[in-house]
């Protein structure tokens, strides 16, 4: 319901007529007026009216309507530990020294359930309970325990008098494959790029994606930089102190991967050459920082 006094309307509400103990519920204040009108909202205490408290206001928040008035909107939660059915007075708004009230409003708190007295019976109090000994269950245990003891027991003198029978037995080595170096595997991946080609059929952020990522895989087994983990300014802020003697070089890496971050991030739209050289500046960056091993010629 509204209340209206000449160019004012004032209204108050709450969400749920009906509330459970200790729930919440908002209870919302609004006032409309002409522009330049002062309006002041109803100021109330932490108690709404006993029984009924306050626990949390919002800022009263301005809106300009389009037919030129002003709107004022006031958001406050109530809640409630009295089982009860309760009567909300009128609530004054006051502008231009005129007091307009608000409507009146009912709230009904109630019990989540109801507990039934008539089935509850007063009887005394009963003696402290005594439970039998379950001797079979205990003699069960003890057996398993015993068992799991003998076992053990058993495997350390066998494995003594292996020992000293046969002596220590030397362990199984499964040889592994030796881990590639990182500029053949990279090489070899951007092989199959060039031969996929990807972006000849309209995929070019998919293009950079599979590029860059050559690339940052490389960066972090040749030079043990986190570059998959980082973002590109991360990796070229690395990678400008490890490049510092190379700059053509880190300048090259640095627009590759600027370029992937347009095209993946801001749907950029390269050109041909562009692409082809975001290619070949991936070849010349790990053939040129290829950590060459120097190898012993036998005499």
């Amino acid at each position: 319901m509204l209340t209206i006094i000449m160019a004012l309307v004032v209204s108050a509400a709450i969400d749920s007529t009906t509330l459970f103990i200790g729930d919440q519920t908002d209870l919302h204040l609004r006032a409309t007026c002409e522009v330049g009108e002062q309006v002041q909202m109803p100021l109330l205490n932490e108690n709404l009216i006993p029984g009924i408290e306050i626990v949390d206001r919002t800022i009263i928040d301005t809106t300009q309507l389009k037919d030129g008035r002003v709107q004022y909107d006031q958001y406050m939660t109530l809640t409630s530990f009295e089982d009860s059915l309760f009567y909300i007075a009128p609530l004054p708004f006051v502008s231009s020294g005129d007091t307009v009230w608000s409507e009146s409003l009912m709230l009904n708190v109630v019990q989540p359930f109801e507990m039934d007295s008539t089935d509850i019976a007063i009887t005394d109090i009963k003696g402290i309970y005594k439970a039998p000994i379950w001797w079979w269950g205990i003699f069960r245990w003890a057996l398993l325990a015993l068992a799991i003891a003998g076992i053990g027991i058993g495997g350390y003198y066998l494995i003594s008098y292996l020992r000293r029978r046969y002596g220590d037995v030397p362990a199984v080595v499964v040889p592994t494959e030796p881990l590639r170096p990182a500029d053949e595997v990279a090489l070899e991946k951007l092989d199959a790029i060039r031969e996929q080609k990807i972006w000849q059929s309209g995929q070019v952020k998919e293009y950079y994606t599979q590029l860059t990522d050559v690339v940052r895989e490389y960066i972090a087994r040749r030079f043990e930089v986190s570059s998959t983990e980082q973002t590109s300014d991360e990796t070229l802020r690395a990678m400008r102190v490890l490049l510092t003697d190379k700059k053509e070089l880190y300048d090259n890496l640095r627009k590759m991967l600027t370029l992937a971050d347009l095209v993946k991030f801001a749907k950029w739209t390269t050109t041909p050459d562009e692409n082809e050289i975001s290619l070949r500046n991936a070849y010349t960056f790990v053939k040129e920082t290829t950590l060459v091993e120097e190898v012993k010629s036998e005499n």
